[in-house]
């Protein structure tokens, strides 16, 4: 089915309308390490937060960022993935952690790469600023600039929960910066976050509208082991959502209702996450593949007439 076919704007294809071609991201680690981690914010992270989990395998902040886009374009293409552009994408820990000379060495060095068109940086509302978003801007002139903000979720109690270190006002002022900029934003959310209902993160899709993304993620919590909130899974595990046999169905009915109540210009990038099964303790869908919880949203979205925002 292609993008224009599916029930819902798809990430895909809208950065491929936005850029002119088929697009690859090629993540990269920059080693600018978590604030909520050294003590800038906290200490000890999100209590959610396995940092292996983050970064493919060809990804080594030991190397550098020319290094690694050299070895990321190889893993695609010994897998027989060829773009028409390749897009640097700064994903693990906190991109713009950092003064904004040593940003700027980071950002450059990557987009002076000879098949690298743009670059997308992820990052924390809390850690952003005028400079630094002065830096971004300065950069868009001549490439494809975009940030993507860890959010993970509206609500202030569940933010201070999972120790996130950032509330919802602060998320809502960093994209309005940035999209003031001209600059595409996008956001994570974790759906299955401790004492959040059903109903909680339905309420909440009225509120990520009003954010006027470019672009979402949505992935089911995933409990990896030797996190804080592993111990409390197994303390308290009537506290989370997805957490019994019949996850995998609530899980897609959970989606299909918050796409059909999401703006339709906002694309959606992602509706699960992976991770390496030795780092999980659990996982709402066992052995079964996003692919094939993706296939599910849209067979039943196609097959029910259901499509992004007709409940706006």
């Amino acid at each position: 089915m292609s993008p224009e076919q599916l029930p819902y704007n798809d990430y895909g294809g809208a950065i491929r309308r936005r850029l002119g071609g088929r697009v690859q991201k090629l993540a990269i680690d920059a080693g600018l390490g978590c604030p909520n981690r050294d003590g800038t914010i906290a200490y000890g992270g999100c209590s959610f937060c396995c940092g292996e989990a983050f970064s493919p395998s060809y990804c080594r902040q030991t190397q550098s960022i020319t290094k690694q886009l050299d070895s990321a374009l190889e893993f695609h293409h010994n897998r027989g993935r060829r773009s028409d552009i390749y897009i640097a994408y700064l994903q693990a820990g906190t991109n713009t952690h950092a003064p904004v000379d040593m940003l700027e060495r980071v950002y450059l060095e990557a987009l002076s790469h000879p098949q690298i068109s743009g670059i997308i940086i992820g990052t924390r509302p809390d850690c952003i600023d005028s400079d630094k978003l002065q830096l971004l801007a300065y950069l868009r002139q001549q490439y494809y600039v975009a940030v993507e903000y860890g959010i993970e979720s509206i609500y202030d109690a569940t933010l201070s929960h999972v120790n996130r270190g950032h509330t919802f006002a602060e998320a809502i002022d960093a994209v309005a910066r940035t999209k003031a900029l001209g600059i595409d934003v996008g956001a994570h959310f974790i759906l299955g976050l401790p004492n959040e209902s059903r109903d909680d993160i339905i309420r909440g899709i009225d509120s990520i509208n009003t954010l006027n993304l470019n672009s979402i993620k949505f992935h089911q919590l995933q409990i990896y082991r030797n996190t804080p909130i592993a111990a409390e899974w197994r303390e308290h595990p009537d506290i989370f959502l997805f957490g019994d046999t019949e996850a995998t169905e609530r899980y897609i009915s959970l989606l299909i209702d918050i796409i059909r109540r999401l703006r339709p210009e906002t694309a959606i990038e992602r509706f699960t996450s992976e991770a390496p099964r030795h780092l999980l303790l659990h996982s709402p869908f066992g052995g079964i593949r996003p692919d094939i919880i993706r296939h599910e949203v849209i067979r039943r979205m196609v097959e029910a007439g259901y499509t992004q925002g007709d409940l706006l």
